[in-house]
């Protein structure tokens, strides 16, 4: 069958199954951490893993029949999945912005790479780092710096009432303690 009647993968498409986009116009702000994990397994996908696979392939290739060939065949399934993966950290690192909380001057205020203790949130306290969305993981904390709650969050100070619009309706929140570390 002609190669222009099969979908294979959009090879132009960098960006991962699932992965957040950066709303148009903006920067793609990181914590330090956050870029030093990135830059982490983009170098452990160039250096160790894809080396591994390619050499797999080859080996495979040299198997014989190709078109029947299922460790060929599933090697470049994997090959392509990995450079596609790679592209898109290679286009993430390039255009990230780091910021290191630690600096920050006006820690009055929440800005990116605070951690915020709010209240009111299933009546008890919670604690939030405001990272970026490359390094966003709820459930440890990190919340993106374009979620809602983050979005709320900036410039307010301790002591302050904010509300924000959550996936239940309107949330009121209290700001208890503000850190940058």
């Amino acid at each position: 069958m002609n190669k222009a009647f099969v979908k294979e993968g959009d090879e132009d498409d960098d960006d991962a199954p699932g992965a957040p986009a950066l709303p148009p116009g903006t920067k793609n702000y990181m914590t330090a951490a956050g870029h030093a994990r990135m830059r982490r397994e983009f170098e452990r996908l160039v250096k160790v893993e894809r080396p591994e696979l390619v050499k797999v392939v080859a080996w495979a290739a040299g198997n014989g029949d190709r078109s029947e060939n299922g460790d060929y065949i599933y090697g470049k399934k994997l090959l392509r999945e990995m450079d596609r993966r790679i592209r898109y950290l290679t286009k993430r690192l390039e255009n990230a912005v780091v910021v290191d909380p630690a600096v920050q001057e006006n820690t009055e205020q929440v800005f990116f790479g605070a951690t915020v203790t709010i209240d009111g949130l299933e009546a008890s306290e919670a604690t939030y780092q405001i990272v970026g969305i490359d390094e966003a993981d709820a459930s440890n904390g990190r919340i993106s710096w374009i979620s809602p709650l983050a979005r709320a969050l900036m410039k307010a100070r301790e002591g302050d009432v904010v509300r924000f619009e959550s996936p239940v309706g309107l949330r009121e929140i209290e700001i208890v303690e503000i850190r940058y570390e």
